[in-house]
């Protein structure tokens, strides 16, 4: 067996790898030639390089390929279109290398996101036949790459996965939220309680491998978490506990948060580099309820999360003090 990985320098592209090695498959990465190989080195694979936006430079990617694991992407673009030629038509230029080079692909994984689908509006949890309403340009973008992946279900047998906020070692994003734990500060938006999904990574790739081996047919979509509703002040008390530290919660204006957002774009556009945080991660931020249903996945992919929030909050910050990120 042989797949194709794109984005295996990523927080979970990397993790993928080393799942996929485990398990005697070959493995050949798809890198830009900007790509940081830290969690690659020394790890038997081939490298190919190219980029998603490049379509001809997908050509020999795909080749002799039996799985593509499509996990390339941006979290964060100092231009909005930016997310939509990575993300979206990014996405669309793979699947059109399969179809010309390699149409007998066995099984093509487009890992999307719950920003694609937005969050859920009845306070109940969002279910893939829900209608999608993103609230970020990340949100649209990605979603398009699945409309994009899913207009070929017909000809490539794909499969598209939805996770949730992701952690573990090597993510960066919550990361964030981890070290100002360590400054005893718990940083809550003021107003309602918010309810979100969190899934542990280990468990996200145990969900990865399964859709790479099941026989559901093409074009299915699945939401991917640990089944769990957390509300934002027991996430900070959970991972505040595996730290071993008392954090305060320090209740922030949703005004303050939108004007620190303004100023991070300014700079980013004088810096050329991405904001920490942009308008529409904000609009993510503020919105009441982003919690996903997995019965679809637990149902068809038998797919059960091992890893809980405690458990995986320890995990993560041993790593990170381990790495002395903390």
């Amino acid at each position: 067996m042989k797949a194709l990985v794109t984005g295996g320098t990523g927080f979970i592209g990397s993790h993928l790898v080393e799942a996929l090695l485990q398990r005697g498959v070959q493995v050949r990465c798809l890198l830009r030639k900007t790509g940081d190989l830290k969690w690659l080195k020394g790890l038997p694979i081939e490298m190919t390089l190219g980029d998603c936006r490049d379509k001809a430079s997908l050509k020999e990617a795909v080749k002799d390929i039996d799985q593509i694991f499509h996990l390339a992407g941006i979290t964060k673009a100092v231009k909005e279109k930016t997310y939509f030629e990575i993300n979206a038509f990014g996405t669309g230029n793979l699947i059109h290398a399969c179809l010309e080079n390699n149409p007998h692909i066995q099984k093509f994984i487009y890992l999307s996101s719950q920003a694609a689908s937005g969050p859920c509006r009845n306070g109940n949890k969002k279910k893939e036949s829900d209608p999608c309403e993103p609230v970020s340009a990340y949100g649209q973008s990605k979603r398009m790459g699945e409309e994009l992946a899913l207009a070929q279900a017909d000809k490539i047998p794909l499969l598209v996965l939805r996770p949730c906020a992701v952690y573990g070692p090597r993510e960066r994003d919550i990361y964030t939220f981890f070290k100002l734990l360590s400054k005893r500060i718990k940083p809550c938006l003021s107003g309602e309680d918010q309810h979100i999904s969190l899934c542990y990574i280990e468990d996200i790739i145990q969900a990865i491998l399964l859709s790479a081996q099941s026989q559901v047919p093409s074009g299915e979509i699945f939401f991917l978490s640990d089944g769990q509703d957390y509300r934002w002040e027991e996430m900070g008390d959970t991972f505040a506990q595996a730290m071993g530290v008392k954090a305060y919660c320090l209740r922030v204006p949703e005004w303050v948060i939108i004007g620190i957002a303004s100023f991070s774009e300014y700079l980013s556009k004088l810096s050329g580099k991405p904001p920490l945080l942009n308008k529409g991660k904000i609009e993510e931020m503020v919105q009441r309820n982003w919690v996903c249903d997995i019965t679809k996945v637990r149902t068809v992919l038998g797919f059960e999360p091992h890893i809980p929030l405690a458990q995986g909050a320890k995990l993560t910050f041993e790593w990170y003090k381990k790495e002395n990120w903390l």
